[in-house]
Order: structure tokens, then C-alpha cells, then sequence
């Protein structure tokens, strides 16, 4: 199997072995993302895991059919008691893991935004996934563990730097910047070219957690060099969409 098909699939388990610790207030509880309550989250994880399927469809209506798809699954998944929508949510991502890990992964595939290889099309996946999770650790009070598997949030963290600022309408500032992480199990991470004027150097998580919109960057300790790097650091969105800004320092910080 594809190992990032393979990544998604424990990101996935290991969220719903921490879903399944909840108690029935918490899952009704706002969490500090737009005030969606943890059933709020499942369902989008849900509804865009379902659109995901579609996409290894090819369909050449993607776009209408997806659309349709998650708005009709959110109003079914709100009638869900708890336990029914994690048992749906997790057994849907199960099957997209299993059939992203069949294909080739150069394969295209249609999303969002712009389309994607299988490979980091997973990645997107397992981003979504822990990045949605986090503010449900959040709400709880709960310390996440973290493995190197957060290699590939990283590297889409990286690979989305010109989307991020294409994404608002503004000019690509260059060089982009190098990067070097210290991931969870110690071994180093770098991309790009080395740089001391222009660079992002810290801890994985901490990045994975700006580029993914769950922390401000003033509230990690991340070393930020340069005028590209403090840009795109201050609006850093590696997810398909519109223009996201990140939380605002402090409100998402223990």
C-alpha cells in the first residue's frame, strides 16, 4: 500500500481512539474553531472523506456532485447520535485509505482546489484529519503524541507555499524560504535551499500547526528569517479553499 495511503489510515486511528474517550457533553462542547462542536468536526472529516471517494471516480462534474454530496451528508450527519457518526466516519476513511493505496500515485486526481497526485492527495487527507483533531485535543485539555507520520503535513506545508499567497490574489515573494524541522522523533527535515536571511527553523509540530491554521506562529517557537518567511508564516494555508487567516496570537494557545 501507498505509504501515505498508509499514514492517513493510523492519523485516523489514532483520532478515533481518542474520539471514542469523549463523553456525551464533550461532543456537543464548542470547541475554539469557528465554534464547531466535535460532532461538527466529524461530520466534515466525514462529508469530505465521502467527496474523496467521488474523486477516484473521475467524474467530470466533480465539482456539482461534491458539493451536493457534502451539503446532503452535513443535514444527515447532524440527526447522528455520536457513536453512529464515528462508526460512519471511521469506517469511510478505512475504505478511502484501502482505495487510494491500490492506485498509482501519480495518478490526478480533481479536489477543491487544484488537482492533485494520489500521493499528496492522502497527505491532504491525513492533513485534514489531524488538523480538525487538534481542536478537539484542544477543547479537552488533552496533550497529543505525535509521530514522524506528520513528515507529510510538513511537506505539504512546503509544497504549498506559492498557493498560499496565489491563493489571495498577491505576487510570490522569493527565493522560497528553506526550511529545517526537528521532527518528533529527532531526525532533521529540510527543504529547499539553505539560508541563515531566509528560513523557518524549529520544531515539525509547531510548523504542521501554523501552515494548518490551528496556532498562531507567535505562539510557537519557531526561528523566522527573512521578509518571504515572516509573510507567508503570518498567512500560511496549506488547504484547498479560500483565504483562511490564522488564529490570532494567544487564542488558541494553552
Amino acid at each position: 500500500m501507498l505509504q501515505q495511503a498508509m499514514d492517513l489510515r493510523e492519523e485516523g486511528e489514532a483520532l478515533n481512539d481518542f474520539l471514542r474517550t469523549l463523553s456525551r457533553e464533550d461532543w456537543r462542547r464548542p470547541t475554539l474553531f469557528k465554534g464547531w462542536t466535535p460532532h461538527d468536526v466529524v461530520t466534515h472529516l466525514h462529508v469530505f472523506d465521502r467527496a474523496a471517494l467521488l474523486s477516484l471516480e473521475a467524474a467530470p462534474d466533480f465539482g456539482a456532485k461534491a458539493l451536493e454530496l457534502v451539503y446532503a451528508g452535513t443535514r444527515e450527519c447532524a440527526r447522528l447520535e455520536p457513536e453512529a457518526l464515528l462508526e460512519r466516519w471511521y469506517r469511510c476513511l478505512l475504505e478511502l485509505c484501502e482505495r487510494l493505496g491500490e492506485l498509482a500515485s501519480d495518478r490526478r486526481l480533481q479536489w477543491f482546489g487544484p488537482p492533485m497526485s494520489v500521493r499528496m492527495f492522502a497527505s491532504a487527507r491525513q492533513m485534514e484529519t489531524w488538523a480538525h483533531g487538534q481542536e478537539i485535543y484542544d477543547l479537552v485539555w488533552v496533550e497529543r503524541s505525535h509521530t514522524d507520520r506528520i513528515k507529510n503535513i510538513a511537506h505539504l506545508g512546503v509544497r504549498t507555499y506559492r498557493w498560499t499567497f496565489e491563493n489571495r490574489g498577491e505576487p510570490v515573494p522569493g527565493p522560497e524560504p528553506y526550511v529545517r524541522l526537528t521532527a518528533p522523533s529527532g531526525a532533521i527535515w529540510e527543504w529547499n535551499t539553505p539560508s541563515e536571511d531566509n528560513r523557518v527553523e524549529g520544531k515539525a509540530v509547531e510548523f504542521c500547526q501554523v501552515v494548518t491554521q490551528v496556532r498562531n506562529v507567535a505562539d510557537t517557537g519557531l526561528v523566522v528569517a527573512g521578509e518571504p518567511a515572516t509573510r507567508w508564516m503570518a498567512i500560511a494555508q496549506c488547504f484547498a479553499g479560500p483565504p483562511e487567516n490564522p488564529p490570532g496570537p494567544g487564542e488558541r494557545a494553552w
